[in-house]
């Protein structure tokens, strides 16, 4: 009933959307483009959104056209991965190009030469060691094809850093997080151009070279890997005005993942979150549980009770696992905010953490829905995320050795669709670990977990405006 609910709002939304006319959104949208405030650009996010699902429906090529080249240009302002829709626009361009021209036929020939166009640059890998980027390519690339530039505003304390690659294309989604940098981000920037925009609050010494077929990124960071966490945090003094919902995931029938010693991630993730919940009350936030026992609760009810509440933040908490041959290598502490498709890896996780609740609808329509509702609050959800990896991180790292950082990243949890707020769903680490299974079911470590939690919230909202 919930589900046709929310189908019928949408049915609601679009028709009327057919009030306005095509040409006047996208009037409005480019308008929103030029003023350069981000909140305007996120509103021409949508508006481009919401002209390419009009464009399918009423199978205009041209508003489909207009609109992809908006999304790519907006989503890559706001460094959101377009790379499918960018692709998408680079085989319509392609199509729509070849008309055959309305002019007479050339009488001479023997002058024409053939013409020969390179194929594009393949980006084949990325991969980090220690403080420097390695980016791959299927070919040797050559300096002139890579331009770098950067703009600082020190006033509001963003460094941002702009690699823009030419006659290259993106060929997959990759993660290139890193827990000392804010954000990282690599999308098809034009049919022909990657763009790799590097964001930090402090500025960042970098340098680069290519070597061949790689482009190779050197980064100054402090040698300390895990980012200073805040301290002796006093409660907020804004914290009785700020609503919070936490979700500790599955429950009842449905136990989650199993690990080591047969851990059930309902239980741990259950204990993490109610001293999450005792944390920052103590604090002065005002804190709702989506469950307050061992039952279960479906993942489209969970939301609905925080847009209901008037949360201002939700956090999903859960716990990973890995199979048997996989269970000794595979461990870390990740952050999730919603996208519709990314990684493969994301995808699995998703899969897991949806399964409970979406076996009766099939990939298609789970992707499609995603689509629908995921441009709200990305950005915020990206930087709630950013935030609480980091209070994660350096308060377990303070006492515990070993512990790794898999970054954050974005996937398609249904447990976060039709959140009306910033949203994130945190794998507290992997039960099928022997070492962090064990940690995992001790109660000091799951204390120390919900304090770096409750760290990185109140980080959150100190940054907020």
């Amino acid at each position: 009933m919930t589900r046709f609910f929310l189908l019928l709002l949408l049915l609601i939304f679009a028709v009327s959307l057919e009030a306005i006319s095509n040409s006047e959104i996208l009037k409005r949208a480019d308008s929103f483009m030029v003023s350069g405030d981000q909140s305007n650009q996120i509103r021409a996010y949508d508006d481009y959104k919401n002209l390419y699902l009009r464009a399918i429906t009423e199978n205009d090529s041209n508003l489909k056209l207009q609109s992809l080249k908006g999304i790519v240009k907006s989503g890559t302002v706001l460094s959101i991965d377009v790379s499918k829709y960018s692709k998408e626009l680079q085989e319509l361009s392609s199509t729509n190009s070849y008309h055959a021209p309305e002019s007479k036929p050339m009488k001479e020939t023997k002058n024409i030469k053939n013409v020969h166009v390179d194929p594009l640059h393949k980006l084949e890998s990325v991969r980090w060691d220690e403080n420097r980027l390695f980016l791959t390519f299927d070919r040797e690339i050559k300096d002139r094809q890579v331009n770098y530039l950067t703009n600082h505003d020190k006033v509001k304390k963003r460094y941002r850093y702009i690699f823009d690659i030419k006659t290259s294309m993106l060929i997959k989604a990759h993660n290139i997080n890193k827990a000392q940098i804010d954000m990282i981000k690599l999308s098809q920037y034009d049919p022909e151009s990657l763009r790799l925009v590097i964001e930090n609050s402090s500025d960042i010494k970098i340098s680069h070279n290519i070597d061949a077929r790689t482009l190779e990124i050197n980064f100054q960071l402090e040698s300390q890997k895990i980012p200073e966490v805040i301290t002796n945090i006093q409660p907020s003094k804004k914290g009785k005005d700020r609503v919070i919902v936490i979700d500790a995931g599955h429950g009842g029938e449905d136990p989650g993942a199993i690990g080591y010693n047969n851990y059930r991630e309902k239980a741990v993730v259950f204990d993490i979150s109610k001293e999450l919940e005792k944390n920052l009350k103590s604090r002065g936030y005002k804190v709702y549980m989506t469950r307050n026992s061992d039952k279960f609760v479906k993942l489209s009810d969970r939301t609905k009770f925080a847009n209901e509440k008037g949360a201002n933040i939700f956090v999903s908490v859960h716990a990973n696992a890995v199979g048997n041959g996989n269970a000794n290598s595979v461990h870390g502490i990740e952050c999730f905010f919603l996208s519709p498709s990314r990684s493969d890896r994301a995808k699995n996780v998703a899969a897991q953490e949806n399964s409970a609740d979406m076996s009766d609808m099939n990939m298609y329509g789970k992707d499609s829905y995603l689509n629908l509702l995921n441009h709200h609050n990305i950005l915020a959800s990206n930087k709630l995320a950013i935030d609480l990896q980091r209070g994660m991180l350096g308060a377990v790292s303070k006492k515990y050795k070993n512990v790794n950082d898999n970054g954050v990243k974005e996937g398609p949890f249904w447990v976060l669709v039709g959140a009306q707020m910033p949203s994130v769903l945190v794998e507290v680490g992997f039960l099928s670990h022997p070492e962090e299974g064990t940690r995992l079911a001790s109660d000091e470590y799951r204390k120390i977990l919900a304090k770096g939690l409750a760290d990185g919230i109140e980080r959150y909202f100190a940054n907020c405006k």
